[in-house]
């Protein structure tokens, strides 16, 4: 890669790790907020569907618009306003200030996972782009390694309000960068001035989508996956030290472990779905994700350091097979239309994170010593879930001929 290739990736990594941080910090600190704000399971769960459910609206209806506009510009209005959101959410009082301002935060955030995928697909020919791919959801990794468990030891240190007025620095810091150094990304709108006649039609849009086989299989591939993923997430932290009894100086440390398995295998996942094909390599990660689900949500008694090493295995594989499905998906427009169907995929994928939150939300319950109870649930009908990703991938790897 060239050096201006390089410089790329870097900063779209640092956006996104803010980006990513901000919704998984929401997780972990759910042993904060229940307590401090005396609320279920329940009303926890919708506050962590606020932001991706928002996304979602916000998502579809910018999506009609963003191939008309230089790609770095659309990136840094929303990253602006994500970033006051989550200021907010840093200074919120209450829980209904809290999930006013996670709306807020979502209706920003919704475009900007589109965009970063939408500038990889441009920048980056098919034959870079699982290499590429890799690159951004390093960030991911960085998240877990870095930035949830220093948020959590700013929590414990300060508040729970900490995090949030931390990735609002942060974000400051990463403007002026993207100003500097983002090259604009205008290729796309030519070509969609004179290919997308009446996009303002939804209905016609919608149906043009709906017609086509692959860009449906696309869309259920990304929204099912996550899903599949995020119904366990949210009460990870919760459970274990509930449940299970570690502590909140140890429940960081799955971050830690998650991240670091998951960070250095990513690069090596990404030229492995290069060099021998996307959908095997999805098709070995997916597979390998599936049993630690069960053992998580029905954690057996064992040593913290197994307790650790599952989690790594787990986020390992379970990054692992987002990295040649995104590459897969990306497949399925031509440039002119992939802003546009890039904000249908990350609305899709906002959609059924914020739905397997509330599904989560519906199953368990808190006993009255505190206790999460029905977790095990939880985790069968998410192994299922995701397993069935394997027939969607399958499909949808078989129709675009992809290795």
């Amino acid at each position: 890669m060239s050096w201006k290739e390089r410089m790329v990736l870097v900063i779209l990594a640092s956006l996104n790790f803010t980006y990513i941080l901000d919704f998984m910090i929401m997780m972990p600190l759910g042993n904060y907020l229940m307590p401090h704000f005396h609320i279920s399971p329940r009303f926890f769960s919708w506050l962590v569907a606020a932001y991706p459910v928002t996304a979602f609206f916000s998502g579809i209806v910018t999506a009609f618009y963003v191939d008309r506009f230089d790609r770095k510009k659309v990136l840094l209005i929303a990253y602006t306003g994500f970033l006051v959101g989550t200021v907010f959410c840093g200074i919120a009082p209450d829980q209904y200030f809290l999930m006013a301002s996670r709306v807020l935060t979502g209706m920003f955030g919704g475009l900007i996972a589109a965009q970063v995928m939408s500038i990889i697909a441009d920048v980056f020919p098919y034959e870079k782009r699982g290499r590429a791919m890799s690159s951004i959801f390093m960030a991911f990794s960085l998240a877990s390694i870095f930035g949830v468990p220093f948020s959590l030891y700013l929590a414990n240190m300060i508040s729970w309000h900490a995090p949030f007025i931390f990735i609002g620095i942060l974000g400051v810091v990463i403007i002026p960068l993207i100003i500097r150094y983002l090259p604009p990304v205008r290729g796309h709108i030519e070509s969609a001035e004179t290919t997308t006649t009446g996009v303002n039609n939804i209905l016609q849009v919608f149906g043009d989508i709906a017609r086509d086989k692959s860009q449906v299989m696309a869309l259920m591939l990304s929204g099912v996956l996550m899903l599949g993923h995020f119904m366990v997430i949210p009460f990870i932290n919760p459970y274990m030290e509930f449940n299970v009894g570690w502590s909140k100086k140890q429940t960081p440390l799955i971050y830690v472990v998650g991240g670091s398995f998951a960070f250095f295998s990513s690069f090596f996942i990404g030229r492995l779905a290069d060099k021998y094909g996307k959908f095997r390599v999805f098709t070995i990660c997916l597979t390998l994700s599936l049993l630690p689900i069960f053992l998580i949500t029905d954690m057996p008694s064992i040593p913290f350091l197994a307790v650790l090493s599952l989690f790594g295995f787990w986020f390992m594989f379970s990054t692992g097979r987002n990295i040649p499905a995104q590459a897969m998906i990306s497949t399925v427009v031509k440039p002119e239309s992939r802003g546009r169907f890039m904000s249908f995929n990350s609305s899709f994928q906002q959609l059924f994170t914020g739905l397997a939150s509330v599904i989560g939300g519906l199953i368990i319950t808190e006993d009255k010593s505190g206790k999460i109870q029905h977790y095990n649930w939880v985790g069968y009908l998410s192994i299922s879930i995701v397993a069935s990703c394997l027939f969607i991938g399958y499909r949808l790897a078989k129709r675009q001929n992809l290795r």
